[in-house]
């Protein structure tokens, strides 16, 4: 079996412009397999197909298929001619050694001019099969399922499918700007974003010398990870300090939390607007911690002169904490570190601030400028995948 057959399912809804879609998801696999040995990959009638050199590994091409958005699902495949002879003379010679005791065939006429009905293909091969190994048909619940598509000229045949991510390939929502803390929720809020085909840049604020460099070791392992699903991804890391230990010296303790979130969400925006971002988005959910109440999270809003995305707003810990453990970052983010929220927070922070009242605090800081330092002092770092090093 030389070709990979791979489906997809929400893009074959998107009407005129399910073309730019289809060629966003093949020029994805393509970048996500360049160093995988494969020829070719090319739209087929509703699907693609991946054509794979003999030096080509399935178990590797599976592994980065896995992280592709935008497939349903995907499946080594055999390719023949539309005749029905060779092609169940193809499927015989791939099931040689094959062990089971129940089969069926599932076929699908992409071509229907094809002068067979989908069940008398499946009928006739099945024939084919069942003189050749004496299985017995069972069409509700096989052992083994050969699934057989024909197109106009050529067919497909395979014996499974792998589940693909689903999703929207990436790049084509847009791009938007996602504050990255190094917890367990962001990275699980860029990761959703990036399934929606959104570009993502991550933003991450540290408090560097104030506290650790933890947070910004914890980061790019994390930023390196996401680039396993988006291929590329640009870390922006923020020095945050200094505009705490203004912020410190010239308010009170209690609405504290809040204004660093302010000031967070203006330097991102400044950022967004530098790298023709459309959208924030942060891993905030509602009433998890005293910053996320819905008065607080309004009056963090108010600043943002850009939409501010939350997927995650309405679920709870466990939920995140499932979802982080199954994208692989939920080791990483469990690190021992310090927030650099965590620097001057009060016993007491307030739950419930008035924009009026925070816009007084603010107006005696030099918002303008610590805003623009900030942006200007930003460590821009790259992450590639796969990574691909030129010979010695």
């Amino acid at each position: 079996m030389t070709s990979i057959v791979v489906h997809y399912q929400e893009i074959a809804l998107k009407g005129r412009n399910r073309p730019w879609f289809i060629s966003k998801l093949a020029r994805q696999i393509r970048r996500a397999t360049r160093d995988l040995d494969v020829e070719e990959v090319r739209s087929l009638m509703g699907r693609l197909e991946m054509v794979l050199r003999p030096g080509a590994s399935w178990e590797a091409v599976r592994e980065r298929l896995a992280h592709v958005f935008g497939i349903a699902n995907f499946s080594r495949a055999g390719r023949t001619g539309a005749n029905l002879d060779d092609l169940a003379a193809a499927i015989v010679t791939d099931l040689q050694g094959t062990e089971t005791d129940t089969f069926r065939i599932t076929a699908r006429r992409a071509d229907k001019r094809f002068p067979l009905t989908s069940p008398e293909i499946e009928r006739q091969l099945g024939a084919h099969v069942q003189r050749a190994f004496g299985w017995k048909v069972d069409l509700e619940r096989p052992s083994l399922t050969v699934h057989v598509e024909m197109l106009q000229e050529q067919a497909f045949y395979f014996f499974g499918k792998e589940r693909g991510l689903g999703g929207l390939p990436s790049g084509v929502s847009g791009r938007v700007v996602c504050l990255l803390s190094g917890g367990i929720d962001s990275p699980v809020a860029a990761w959703r974003m990036m399934r929606r085909g959104c570009r993502v840049v991550l933003v991450h604020f540290h408090s560097v010398p104030f506290l650790a460099a933890t947070s910004q070791e914890k980061v790019r392992d994390i930023a390196a990870l996401l680039a396993k699903y988006q291929l590329h991804v640009r870390l922006h890391q923020v020095a945050f300090g200094d505009v705490q230990r203004r912020i410190v010296l010239e308010t009170p303790p209690a609405p504290r939390v809040v204004l660093y979130r302010r000031m967070m969400m203006r330097i991102a925006e400044a950022i967004a607007r530098q790298t023709r971002a459309g959208a924030l988005v942060t891993g905030e959910v509602i009433g998890q911690v005293a910053s996320q109440t819905l008065e607080n999270l309004t009056t963090i809003d108010a600043v943002a002169g850009l939409p501010v995305l939350r997927p995650l707003v309405g679920m709870d810990k466990d939920e995140i904490t499932a979802e982080s453990q199954r994208l692989g970052t939920y080791p990483i983010s469990i690190v021992p570190d310090q927030d650099c929220c965590q620097l001057f927070t009060p016993r007491h922070p307030a739950t419930r601030t008035r924009r009026e009242d925070l816009e007084r605090l603010e107006a005696v800081l030099p918002v303008e400028r610590l805003v623009e330092e900030a942006v200007n002092t930003a460590v821009v770092e790259e992450f590639e995948f796969p990574v691909i090093r030129s010979p010695v």
